[in-house]
């Protein structure tokens, strides 16, 4: 990726649907040049956007799960997994034993299904954990890797802001098609968007209008990190003590190698993702930056051998 690319890249990492024509003023090129080069670096599978589903604010219940497999089976659990479509961040860790992928769960019944019936009697898996994700403190969307862009470009970007009303959000089979779609292709044209809706342009645009400034649809840029050079990425899953577990995320999210960090249930209380440049980078942040960290009493670290799944339409009902 050249200056331009990564110009565009950085653009659609701020807003994933900011018209070509706002991104070509800001970075001083022709409408043209953003278009094609977005369409080529999206046909070589090098980027794409993505709308997001905020399960929250539908009630759905986010969990990520670790599932340990026999050698010759995890390749197919984690397609399995990825797959459904209320999954997203599928990945072949640890040596290509062990998966990991977040789940929305839509009600107390499918969370229960999934995590006591479904997952366990599958065959060749060896042991389970699911961990419930407590709350947020980086998501992909604030990773610092896609920058170049200065502040004033930034802010030409930036979208209007979420605002949440706090009242249910309800959703009807137009929606769920809208938001499936988006799923697919988070930059479809709102022509595009008529043939699965019925709605007409207009129509289309406020809802998704609507959608986006009440919280439920997000659009995010779905890039793997090795593109803009951090190929050496890694799940770690860290215990912390309960009184520093928020000052300790807050610390972890402002490293520029992470781009996701929450706190979860379970053994281990906090969980992040890290991209690195290579195992020597990975090594230096993990004995240095996290070591830091003085809250950490254990930690346990999982390089990503594969990238089965990364942001993944979630099931709507």
């Amino acid at each position: 990726m050249d200056s331009v690319d990564r110009g565009i890249a950085h653009a659609l990492h701020v807003d994933g649907r900011a018209p070509f024509r706002t991104i070509a003023e800001v970075l001083g090129v022709s409408e043209n040049t953003v278009a094609r080069r977005y369409r080529r670096l999206r046909g070589e599978g090098l980027l794409r956007v993505v709308g997001m589903v905020n399960g929250a604010r539908l009630g759905h219940v986010p969990w990520t799960i670790r599932l340990r497999c026999t050698p010759d089976a995890a390749g197919r659990v984690a397609e399995a997994l990825a797959a459904r479509e209320d999954t997203s961040w599928v990945y072949l860790l640890s040596g290509g034993t062990e998966v990991s992928c977040n789940v929305q769960a839509r009600s107390s019944d499918e969370q229960e299904a999934l995590l006591l019936h479904k997952l366990p009697r599958t065959s060749r898996v060896i042991a389970v954990s699911a961990h419930l994700l407590l709350r947020g403190f980086m998501l992909p969307t604030g990773w610092s890797g896609l920058a170049c862009l200065t502040p004033d470009q930034v802010e030409r970007l930036r979208p209007d802001p979420v605002e949440p009303d706090g009242d249910p959000i309800i959703l009807d089979d137009a929606d769920r098609a809208l938001l499936g779609a988006l799923a697919r292709d988070g930059r479809a044209s709102y022509a595009e968007l008529t043939s699965v809706t019925g709605w007409s342009e207009t129509t289309v645009k406020r809802r998704t209008t609507a959608l986006r400034r009440a919280g439920v649809l997000r659009y995010q840029l779905d890039v793997p990190p090795a593109v803009v050079g951090f190929p050496a990425e890694a799940r770690l899953w860290m215990s912390v003590r309960p009184a520093k577990a928020v000052e300790t995320a807050e610390a972890l999210s402002r490293h520029p190698e992470v781009s996701f960090a929450a706190l979860t249930t379970g053994p281990t209380n906090l969980l992040a993702a890290v991209n690195c440049r290579d195992s020597g980078d990975l090594a230096r942040y993990l004995t240095e930056r996290i070591a830091a960290l003085d809250e950490i009493r254990s930690m346990e670290t999982a390089p990503i051998i594969r990238t089965v799944k990364r942001a993944g339409a979630l099931l709507l009902g």
